[in-house]
């Protein structure tokens, strides 16, 4: 089957085929790092952790995730604590990295940092004023929305519709209310950078502009990011590539994702209920995290409740179960199952790939020769691997607590004196045991092979 994607710019879903056979090239706008990441910014990391995963199976794939290391954000935060953006940078980008690689998101094969893209910036906005896309004024550079007359084709609204709904800054320097930043003056103590139009910083847009260009070239095959994105982000950058490249196609496919609200509200700092996901991580095991993020279609919103958490968790117990009951190691060197790979293929249909991960489970519980059992499992591996889900053995699942929890040694302690209890027959004291167990949170399974035990979910 061939793998369908849907296109923000044509609003309809696309068989994909790279621009170069056998290559592809995708971008996907990546962090501001500022601050703590939160359950938001990790769909996108998850999501197109997964395309990418996809992706890999038939292409060589060329996966660039952007970090964003210059940005107004980033010079508050530096100027409250007194330190260099350099410091705040540094910090959370090291953030970002621990708490995406909990959620088993691979690092993308280029990530690129703005503060190393200053001249390819300076260079791709002395090509938009020199054609005439771009115009300087009282220190700074902008870009003339009217000389591109396709501005808008993205989030499908006209321009004023565009302006009325955003932010923008009226200032007297703009020839329109609409052109945007490419570069802004600097003064100390603000970051800066010598330019053609003096001291500076580069307006958001144009950095990722920018780095596409010099890591992918002048058209890409796949632009990711949030729904957020879509204006003014993605249209000024669709904008500004086009024009900077004489009118060549920037992105042949635009996909976006959808937001995570909470409890059916919006995630706001204001209302209190942002989710960070380093605070998650003490709740549920990445894993679990990063199933509850595809247990919805990446387009569509997905509401984080409170129930969120301990479903995955409860699913993921049932498939390692399932390999745990296995004699036999499996592994994910199979072939993934086909109806699982053609749920992805169809527009990375998580929600239906997952239920055809559990028919699979299913399947091979109630298998019983040990050849096809093996065959089944590998095929649940391989399935799950393109997920970025089951990547631990059943042990090692089983073994893991969270905040409060009996840890593993204590567990298997209390286990060695339930069996000497039993085996004085004195079952008054198995019974406080095994209760005290349940109490830590931990169930277990008296049979013929012994006794095994797991976490509630």
């Amino acid at each position: 089957m061939a793998l369908v994607l849907y296109n923000t710019l044509t609003r309809q879903k696309e068989t994909f085929t790279p621009a170069v056979p056998g290559q592809v090239t995708m971008y996907v706008c990546g962090p501001t790092v500022y601050s703590f990441p939160h359950i938001g910014n990790a769909r996108p990391a998850v999501v197109f952790d997964t395309l990418a995963r996809l992706l890999r199976t038939r292409y060589r794939v060329t996966y660039a995730r952007n970090i964003t290391d210059v940005d107004d954000k980033i010079n508050r935060a530096a100027a409250e604590e007194g330190v260099g953006i350099d410091t705040i940078a540094s910090r959370y980008t090291a953030v970002y990295h621990e708490d995406m690689a909990a959620l088993g998101v691979a690092p993308p094969d280029i990530e690129p940092r703005a503060t190393a893209h200053i001249p390819d910036m300076l260079d791709m906005i002395g090509r938009l004023v020199a054609s005439g896309h771009a115009y300087a004024a009282d220190g700074h550079v902008l870009f003339r929305v009217k000389a591109f007359a396709r501005y808008g084709e993205l989030s499908r609204r006209d321009r004023r519709e565009l302006l009325a709904g955003a932010r923008v800054e009226v200032a007297p320097y703009k020839e329109d209310a609409g052109d945007f930043v490419l570069w802004k003056p600097s003064a100390p103590p603000l970051p800066g950078w010598d330019s053609p139009w003096g001291r500076g910083r580069p307006g958001w847009h144009i950095e990722c502009s920018a780095m596409a260009e010099r890591h992918l070239g002048r058209t890409i095959d796949i632009h990711g990011g949030g729904n957020d994105l879509i204006f003014p982000h993605h249209e000024n950058e669709l904008a500004q590539s086009t024009c900077a490249h004489g009118g060549e196609t920037f992105v042949r496919f635009w996909l976006h994702n959808g937001f995570v609200n909470v409890d059916h509200t919006k995630m706001s700092k204001s209302l209190g209920n942002v989710m960070l996901v380093r605070e998650l991580l003490k709740q549920a095991p990445g894993e679990a995290i990063r199933l509850a993020l595809l247990s919805g279609h990446y387009r569509q919103p997905l509401d984080w409740t409170g129930d969120v958490l301990p479903d995955a968790k409860r699913k993921l117990d049932r498939l390692y179960q399932t390999l745990r009951d296995l004699p036999e190691v499996a592994d994910a060197s199979g072939e993934p199952d086909p109806d699982f790979v053609a749920a992805l293929e169809d527009d990375l249909n998580t929600p239906k790939a997952l239920a055809a991960l559990f028919d699979l489970a299913r399947d091979l519980n109630r298998s019983e020769t040990g050849p096809a059992r093996l065959e089944l499992a590998g095929r649940l591996r391989a399935s799950a691997a393109l997920l970025g889900i089951l990547r631990e053995s059943p042990a090692e699942w089983f073994m893991r607590g969270a905040d409060g929890e009996l840890d593993a040694a204590r567990v298997e302690a209390l286990l060695a004196d339930r069996r000497d209890a039993r085996a004085r027959r004195d079952f008054a004291a198995a019974d406080r045991i095994r209760d005290e167990l349940i109490r830590g949170g931990i169930l277990i399974e008296d049979g013929p092979e012994g006794t095994r035990w797991r976490r509630a979910g």
